[in-house]
This record gives structure tokens, C-alpha cells and sequence, in this order.
């Protein structure tokens, strides 16, 4: 069962859909301190017929100023998965922004077996503290 206060984005690229489901964190939040702390899970579903690796991330984080940040870097959480046709992988993960909202969107660098290599998207998602929006 979702939390009123779940965020959901998907999106489908080549075969590779990619779900994140993003939360505000308010027990790792302090925001007389400027910090709003959100955890997001990631699903990765390979529905395509070849199986797929995820090789590196490209992510694009924006507060409510505007104020931008990237993250790259190989893989996830410290691995690069290879999955099957009809398989998936997810993580968890987190991001800290300054203001009590924002954004999250970027892509995955992924390869097929036979070598060819594209960008999954990941579709924007708000990261909000339940509220901050109208």
C-alpha cells in the first residue's frame, strides 16, 4: 500500500522501464538546518529480449531555488547489474536538498550483450516534504 506522500515516476526506454518511488525522510530531515532528507526506490525491469547491463548514472537534482546539482559515477550502490530478459534489480537510495522540495530525473547508461550502449531515461519525480506543495 502507498504512502499519500509516495511520489511514483516511470518511464520505458529500449525495453528497460524504470520506476522510482521517492518519500520525504523526516527522521534524517533537520529543517531549522536547511535539511530535507528523501529516500527514493529504484526498479529496474529489463522487458526487452536480450539481457541488459546497467553500466553507469547520470543524475540531475534541482531544489525549489533553482540551485542544481549532477551526480555521476559507475553503477549503483556499488554494482553494475546485468539483467535478464523479464528480471529486474532494485535499490534504495537518498538525496539532501536544501529547501523542502524539489526534483530528481536523469538516466542509466546501459549495454546489451552484443556491445550497444544507450541511455535509459529516468523520468522526472518530485522529492517533497508532505505539504510543501499546493
Amino acid at each position: 500500500m502507498f504512502q499519500k506522500d509516495l511520489q511514483i515516476s516511470s518511464a520505458l526506454t529500449r525495453g528497460v522501464r524504470i520506476t522510482v518511488r521517492s518519500r520525504y525522510a523526516p527522521e534524517q530531515s533537520f529543517p531549522a538546518a536547511g535539511r530535507y532528507a528523501f529516500t527514493y526506490e529504484v526498479r529496474i525491469r529489463n522487458e526487452g529480449n536480450q539481457p541488459v547491463q546497467l553500466r553507469s548514472r547520470h543524475w540531475i537534482i534541482t531544489d525549489s531555488t533553482g540551485k542544481v546539482s549532477e551526480v555521476r559515477g559507475a553503477g549503483v550502490i556499488g554494482q553494475q547489474p546485468l539483467i535478464l530478459p523479464g528480471g529486474h534489480f532494485e535499490y534504495v537510495s537518498g538525496a539532501v536538498l536544501e529547501t523542502p522540495s524539489g526534483g530528481m530525473r536523469g538516466t542509466y547508461q546501459m549495454q546489451l550483450v552484443n556491445g550497444t550502449a544507450f541511455e535509459a531515461l529516468i523520468a522526472p519525480f518530485v522529492l517533497a516534504q508532505p505539504h510543501s506543495l499546493n
